[in-house]
């Protein structure tokens, strides 16, 4: 809320900050959610998916169903499910799956699943309210499974613990794998992602599924760099998981994820925009509030684009502000700048420029710059 005479802000809660994108389905609709708050946003699928009409293990599947109809199936999700009664049409399949699934009893995981369930004419049992699949295998579970034969429809990600779970209850378990994850045909966008994860010029990676997760890790890996990207993603860039199960792989190299409350791209996108501006350095500079973000500053709120070198040398700055840091260290600061101290007074005056107030870095004689942070804060930085 802004008071009566504040204005909000023209640029959206994103602006200044880049994304990487790795989610192969719905990537256009997640890039487009954050491009409309103002975010830069790195596209990088790390998976593609196989065509359903295509995949012979779906075949097999929904060829088993219909020959031995089971007694409970689960949904899992809308557009697997669609996809699914799809493909079983193009196969001449179709009807005879429906068929099939009249006389089952169906759990849908969540209201988007129950839709696509009523759309094909049939009719879910029931729906947990918290749209978690451990809530199904509780229910499940209790009511018990011994002897019952269950189809599962899989949806590219692990669901740990829910078949073995069932198997060991005694049940007999179907999986119904309606889409398949294979690597990337063209590795160039992973590539530039992790390259830029470990350059720090990235600030977070949304993950919409466990195996683009480590598919990722993989690359990485195959690259020599899977040290250098999770030390990237355990300090400095955010790791943004759409739910718990796509957080697993990351968590189980100690990664630390953050995940929104429902698992669905618009909290996801939601949380991003009140975790990245919380990460963002903000310091009182020369009567100017002035919030460092990844690619561009906030100056008393205004939006301020700057040149990835000038981000370098305001990074090293805002380390120690208030304090003296000497050419030589801003040089070093500056990606591929060579031994010539000229290039740092060069990135200086552009950032100086971009900034659009000169007086928030001082120019220290013979000794170097320092960020012109107010008297009044001064006292507690130079404490520490």
């Amino acid at each position: 809320m802004y008071d009566e005479q504040e204005q909000p802000p023209e640029h959206g809660p994103l602006a200044g900050f880049t994304v990487g994108v790795t989610a192969a389905r719905r990537a256009d609709e997640l890039g487009a959610l954050l491009e409309r708050r103002g975010a830069a946003v790195l596209h990088a699928p790390a998976l593609r998916i196989v065509p359903l009409a295509d995949d012979s293990e779906l075949l097999a599947a929904t060829k088993d169903i219909i020959g031995q109809t089971p007694d409970i199936a689960v949904a899992t999700t809308a557009i697997g499910f669609r996809g699914w009664v799809e493909a079983a049409d193009g196969w001449g399949l179709g009807e005879d799956l429906l068929g099939r699934l009249r006389g089952v009893r169906i759990l849908a995981r969540g209201p988007k699943v129950k839709g696509a369930i009523r759309a094909a004419g049939l009719t879910e049992e029931w729906s947990p309210a918290s749209e978690s699949m451990a809530e199904v295998l509780d229910r499940l579970l209790e009511e018990g499974v011994d002897g019952l034969r269950i189809a599962v429809q899989l949806h590219g990600e692990p669901l740990p613990g829910f078949v073995e779970s069932l198997r060991a209850g005694g049940a007999e378990v179907v999986g119904v794998p309606v889409y398949r994850w294979l690597p990337p045909e063209d590795l160039g966008p992973v590539d530039r992602l992790i390259d830029a994860a470990v350059a720090r010029t990235l600030d977070a990676v949304t993950f919409t599924s466990a195996p683009a997760a480590v598919s990722l890790l993989s690359r990485a890996e195959e690259r020599g760099l899977l040290d250098d990207l999770l030390a990237a993603l355990g300090h400095d860039v955010l790791s943004a998981c759409v739910g718990p199960v796509t957080a697993l792989p990351l968590q189980a190299r100690g990664i630390d994820t953050v995940q929104p409350e429902r698992f669905r791209l618009g909290p996801l996108v939601q949380l991003l925009c009140r975790e990245l501006p919380a990460r963002a350095r903000a310091l009182p500079v020369a009567g100017h509030r002035v919030e460092i973000r990844g690619h561009a500053v906030l100056v008393d709120g205004g939006l301020r684009p700057v040149p990835p070198a000038g981000m370098s040398l305001l990074r090293a700055l805002s380390r120690r502000p208030g304090w003296v840091v000497s050419r030589a260290e801003l040089l070093r600061a500056l990606p591929g700048a060579g031994r010539d101290e000229h290039a740092v007074e060069t990135a200086m005056a552009r950032l100086r420029s971009a900034l659009g107030a000169p007086k928030l870095i001082q120019t220290v004689v013979k000794r170097g710059y320092r960020l012109a942070l107010d008297p009044a804060a001064e006292e507690k930085y130079g404490e520490g």
